[in-house]
Protein backbone atom coordinates (compact mmCIF):
# COMPACT_ATOMS: atom_id res chain seq x y z
CA UNK A 1 0.00 0.00 0.00
CA UNK A 2 1.53 3.30 -1.51
CA UNK A 3 0.68 6.06 1.15
CA UNK A 4 1.55 10.04 0.21
CA UNK A 5 0.43 12.96 1.40
CA UNK A 6 -1.16 15.47 -1.32
CA UNK A 7 1.44 17.36 -3.39
CA UNK A 8 4.56 14.18 -3.19
CA UNK A 9 3.31 12.08 -5.71
CA UNK A 10 6.25 12.33 -7.94
CA UNK A 11 7.91 11.02 -4.73
CA UNK A 12 6.17 8.14 -4.95
CA UNK A 13 6.56 6.99 -8.86
CA UNK A 14 3.37 8.85 -9.96
CA UNK A 15 4.15 10.61 -13.23
CA UNK A 16 1.15 13.08 -12.47
CA UNK A 17 -0.92 14.28 -9.67
CA UNK A 18 -3.43 10.67 -9.74
CA UNK A 19 -5.93 12.73 -7.14
CA UNK A 20 -8.51 13.04 -10.25
CA UNK A 21 -8.18 9.65 -11.39
CA UNK A 22 -9.33 8.42 -7.97
CA UNK A 23 -12.21 9.85 -7.77
CA UNK A 24 -13.85 8.86 -10.59
CA UNK A 25 -16.29 8.92 -12.52
CA UNK A 26 -17.12 12.54 -12.57
CA UNK A 27 -20.43 14.21 -14.11
CA UNK A 28 -20.25 16.39 -15.77
CA UNK A 29 -21.82 19.70 -15.96
CA UNK A 30 -22.03 21.51 -19.30
CA UNK A 31 -23.11 25.13 -17.74
CA UNK A 32 -24.65 27.55 -20.01
CA UNK A 33 -25.05 31.39 -18.72
CA UNK A 34 -25.50 34.87 -20.11
CA UNK A 35 -23.99 38.28 -19.25
CA UNK A 36 -25.09 41.67 -18.75
CA UNK A 37 -25.33 42.38 -22.03
CA UNK A 38 -26.78 39.26 -23.04
CA UNK A 39 -23.71 37.07 -24.52
CA UNK A 40 -23.96 33.36 -23.99
CA UNK A 41 -21.96 31.40 -22.36
CA UNK A 42 -21.36 27.22 -22.60
CA UNK A 43 -18.23 25.38 -20.39
CA UNK A 44 -17.99 22.35 -19.00
CA UNK A 45 -16.88 21.44 -15.53
CA UNK A 46 -15.72 18.10 -13.88
CA UNK A 47 -16.26 18.87 -10.66
CA UNK A 48 -20.04 19.07 -10.19
CA UNK A 49 -22.37 16.87 -8.48
CA UNK A 50 -25.97 17.12 -7.11
CA UNK A 51 -25.63 18.24 -3.62
CA UNK A 52 -29.69 17.52 -2.54
CA UNK A 53 -33.10 16.31 -3.96
CA UNK A 54 -35.28 18.03 -2.10
CA UNK A 55 -35.30 20.57 -3.32
CA UNK A 56 -32.75 19.53 -5.70
CA UNK A 57 -29.62 22.04 -5.75
CA UNK A 58 -26.44 21.52 -7.54
CA UNK A 59 -22.68 22.33 -7.52
CA UNK A 60 -19.96 23.12 -9.84
CA UNK A 61 -16.20 23.75 -8.89
CA UNK A 62 -14.39 26.32 -10.73
CA UNK A 63 -10.47 27.41 -10.89
CA UNK A 64 -9.56 30.83 -11.70
CA UNK A 65 -7.60 32.93 -14.06
CA UNK A 66 -3.78 33.16 -13.38
CA UNK A 67 -4.77 36.66 -12.21
CA UNK A 68 -6.95 34.99 -9.74
CA UNK A 69 -10.07 36.74 -11.62
CA UNK A 70 -13.23 34.82 -11.71
CA UNK A 71 -13.75 32.76 -15.24
CA UNK A 72 -17.17 33.68 -17.51
CA UNK A 73 -19.34 31.12 -15.96
CA UNK A 74 -18.83 31.96 -12.68
CA UNK A 75 -18.85 35.66 -12.97
CA UNK A 76 -22.33 35.40 -15.39
CA UNK A 77 -24.03 33.02 -13.03
CA UNK A 78 -23.17 35.55 -10.14
CA UNK A 79 -24.09 38.43 -11.69
CA UNK A 80 -27.11 37.41 -13.08
CA UNK A 81 -28.15 34.70 -10.61
CA UNK A 82 -28.94 31.66 -13.21
CA UNK A 83 -27.66 29.24 -15.76
CA UNK A 84 -28.54 26.12 -16.90
CA UNK A 85 -26.74 22.41 -16.53
CA UNK A 86 -26.92 20.08 -19.50
CA UNK A 87 -26.17 16.67 -19.33
CA UNK A 88 -23.35 15.83 -21.46
CA UNK A 89 -24.60 12.37 -23.31
CA UNK A 90 -21.75 10.26 -25.50
CA UNK A 91 -23.13 11.34 -28.61
CA UNK A 92 -22.18 15.12 -27.73
CA UNK A 93 -18.98 14.42 -26.19
CA UNK A 94 -17.03 16.36 -29.18
CA UNK A 95 -19.21 19.28 -28.93
CA UNK A 96 -18.44 19.52 -25.44
CA UNK A 97 -14.96 19.06 -25.46
CA UNK A 98 -14.98 21.67 -27.91
CA UNK A 99 -16.23 24.22 -25.73
CA UNK A 100 -13.49 23.98 -23.07
CA UNK A 101 -11.36 26.12 -25.24
CA UNK A 102 -10.31 29.54 -24.32
CA UNK A 103 -12.23 32.06 -26.04
CA UNK A 104 -12.05 35.81 -25.95
CA UNK A 105 -14.60 36.94 -22.66
CA UNK A 106 -17.79 37.36 -24.92
CA UNK A 107 -17.24 35.03 -27.69
CA UNK A 108 -19.85 32.18 -27.55
CA UNK A 109 -18.75 28.84 -27.41
CA UNK A 110 -22.12 27.85 -28.84
CA UNK A 111 -21.05 29.84 -32.05
CA UNK A 112 -17.53 28.37 -31.62
CA UNK A 113 -18.53 24.91 -31.20
CA UNK A 114 -22.20 24.96 -33.67
CA UNK A 115 -24.30 24.04 -30.72
CA UNK A 116 -27.63 24.51 -31.01
CA UNK A 117 -29.13 26.78 -28.40
CA UNK A 118 -32.78 25.96 -27.21
CA UNK A 119 -34.66 28.95 -24.82
CA UNK A 120 -35.19 27.99 -21.49
CA UNK A 121 -38.61 28.13 -20.12
CA UNK A 122 -37.79 30.24 -16.43
CA UNK A 123 -34.44 31.78 -16.66
CA UNK A 124 -32.57 33.44 -19.37
CA UNK A 125 -29.49 31.16 -20.07
CA UNK A 126 -29.41 29.16 -22.89
CA UNK A 127 -30.09 25.16 -22.82
CA UNK A 128 -28.12 22.84 -25.08
CA UNK A 129 -31.01 21.65 -27.55
CA UNK A 130 -29.58 18.27 -28.08
CA UNK A 131 -28.74 17.64 -24.16
CA UNK A 132 -31.05 14.50 -23.33
CA UNK A 133 -31.80 16.16 -19.74
CA UNK A 134 -30.63 20.19 -19.09
CA UNK A 135 -31.38 21.86 -15.50
CA UNK A 136 -32.93 25.07 -15.37
CA UNK A 137 -31.36 26.66 -12.07
CA UNK A 138 -31.54 30.17 -9.69
CA UNK A 139 -27.93 30.94 -7.73
CA UNK A 140 -27.45 30.21 -4.20
CA UNK A 141 -23.90 31.39 -3.24
CA UNK A 142 -20.73 30.93 -3.43
CA UNK A 143 -17.59 29.43 -1.39
CA UNK A 144 -14.12 30.17 -1.81
CA UNK A 145 -11.86 27.38 -1.06
CA UNK A 146 -8.06 27.06 -0.21
CA UNK A 147 -5.59 27.36 -3.23
CA UNK A 148 -1.93 26.39 -3.22
CA UNK A 149 -0.87 28.75 -5.68
CA UNK A 150 -1.78 32.57 -5.08
CA UNK A 151 -2.82 34.48 -6.85
CA UNK A 152 -5.16 31.31 -8.50
CA UNK A 153 -8.37 30.91 -6.59
CA UNK A 154 -10.91 27.89 -5.82
CA UNK A 155 -14.57 28.25 -5.65
CA UNK A 156 -17.50 26.32 -5.45
CA UNK A 157 -20.96 27.50 -6.60
CA UNK A 158 -24.15 26.38 -5.61
CA UNK A 159 -27.41 26.51 -7.76
CA UNK A 160 -31.03 25.31 -7.11
CA UNK A 161 -32.98 23.23 -10.09
CA UNK A 162 -36.39 25.23 -10.74
CA UNK A 163 -36.94 23.45 -14.12
CA UNK A 164 -35.96 20.65 -15.94
CA UNK A 165 -36.23 19.53 -19.52
CA UNK A 166 -36.42 15.50 -20.09
CA UNK A 167 -36.38 14.05 -23.93
CA UNK A 168 -39.35 11.66 -24.10
CA UNK A 169 -36.60 9.32 -26.01
CA UNK A 170 -34.70 8.42 -22.88
CA UNK A 171 -37.97 7.97 -20.55
CA UNK A 172 -39.16 3.84 -20.71
CA UNK A 173 -42.48 3.06 -18.48
CA UNK A 174 -42.25 5.81 -16.49
CA UNK A 175 -38.04 6.05 -15.41
CA UNK A 176 -35.12 7.51 -16.75
CA UNK A 177 -32.98 4.84 -18.43
CA UNK A 178 -29.34 5.96 -18.78
CA UNK A 179 -28.32 3.47 -20.79
CA UNK A 180 -30.73 5.52 -23.62
CA UNK A 181 -27.80 8.57 -23.68
CA UNK A 182 -24.64 7.08 -22.08
CA UNK A 183 -23.76 10.41 -19.92
CA UNK A 184 -20.16 11.04 -20.39
CA UNK A 185 -17.91 11.22 -17.30
CA UNK A 186 -14.44 12.39 -16.49
CA UNK A 187 -11.88 10.40 -15.29
CA UNK A 188 -8.37 11.47 -14.73
CA UNK A 189 -5.66 12.74 -16.63
CA UNK A 190 -7.25 12.83 -20.59
CA UNK A 191 -9.72 9.82 -19.82
CA UNK A 192 -13.10 9.79 -19.93
CA UNK A 193 -15.82 7.22 -20.01
CA UNK A 194 -19.44 6.60 -20.35
CA UNK A 195 -22.15 4.59 -18.37
CA UNK A 196 -23.58 1.89 -20.36
CA UNK A 197 -23.91 -1.03 -17.71
CA UNK A 198 -26.56 -0.14 -14.60
CA UNK A 199 -27.49 -3.09 -12.49
CA UNK A 200 -29.65 -2.98 -8.95
CA UNK A 201 -28.58 -3.25 -5.48
CA UNK A 202 -31.47 -2.87 -2.58
CA UNK A 203 -30.80 -1.49 0.72
CA UNK A 204 -31.73 -4.04 3.22
CA UNK A 205 -34.50 -1.78 4.91
CA UNK A 206 -36.20 -1.36 1.26
CA UNK A 207 -35.32 -5.18 -0.29
CA UNK A 208 -38.44 -6.09 -2.01
CA UNK A 209 -40.53 -9.25 -0.40
CA UNK A 210 -41.48 -12.43 -1.89
CA UNK A 211 -43.94 -12.49 -4.77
Amino acid sequence: MIFYEPGTHKQHGFKHDPFKAFVTPRPIGWIGSIDADGRTNLAPYSFFNAMASNPPQVVFGSGSHADGSKKDSQRNVEDMGEFTVNIVAHALREQMNETSAALPHGDSEFDAAGIEGAPSKLIKPLRVAAAPVAFECVYLRTIELEHWSPPHRNFMVLGKVIGIHVSEDVVVDGLADVTKWSPVSRLGYFDYSTVDNVFEMFRPSSAPGPV
